[in-house]
């Protein structure tokens, strides 16, 4: 199947569908092709916000804990690991899901799969169940992101060594951590694992 559009803006992150929206207010015909299911990139699903809701979390259990000092006991805070994977991704799928109407209401076209350049004004897209659509537009934009970086010799295939996605999917609360990198996103997740 081919279809065809003034825009395509391939990647669903904080560039991809802030460029999508404003071309389409300006009246442009516009595809915006990404993986997930709804618009949000790394940032929504796997980074800024399910980092920020557990903060969010963490702040409460420090200030529970402080509140002793004011004369407010509520008792040793419990950790439900599965409710709260439950909240974060909750979070996460509500945000990711406004976004998905956004496009929507603002006449986005949204296709869901991996494309590929396959000529100057051409692109392929391969949904996850495999079914192809060829795309023909005058004008991309190439928002892709980025992914994390493992150094060199370190395996992520052990239970015990994490990137950052994988912290946030919260597989449980170890009792010591060592945190590599003391980036935002390391010092937010030894936050929230403190």
């Amino acid at each position: 199947m081919t279809n065809s559009t003034q825009l395509v803006v391939i990647g669903g992150g904080p560039g991809g569908y802030a460029a999508a929206f404003l071309a389409a207010d300006l009246g442009m015909q516009v595809t915006l092709i990404d993986e997930a299911p709804d618009p949000g990139g790394v940032c929504l699903y796997r980074g800024c916000m399910p980092s920020k809701a557990l903060l969010h979390v963490a702040k409460v259990l420090t200030e529970a804990r402080e509140a002793r000092a004011w004369g407010v006991d509520f008792g040793e805070p419990a950790i439900d690991i599965d409710r709260l994977r439950a909240w974060k991704d909750g979070v996460v799928g509500k945000l990711t899901g406004g976004l998905g109407q956004l496009s929507t209401q603002r006449g986005v076209t949204y296709l869901r799969g991996r494309a590929e350049l396959v000529g100057p004004t051409a692109a392929r897209v391969t949904a996850p169940g495999g079914d192809t659509t060829d795309l023909q537009f005058e004008h991309a934009i190439l928002a892709t992101g980025s992914r994390p970086a493992s150094p060199p010799g370190l395996s992520l295939e052990s239970d015990r060594v994490w990137d950052s996605t994988r912290s946030l999917e919260v597989p449980g609360v170890p009792r010591s951590l060592l945190v590599v990198g003391g980036g935002y996103i390391g010092l937010e997740l030894g936050s929230v694992y403190a």
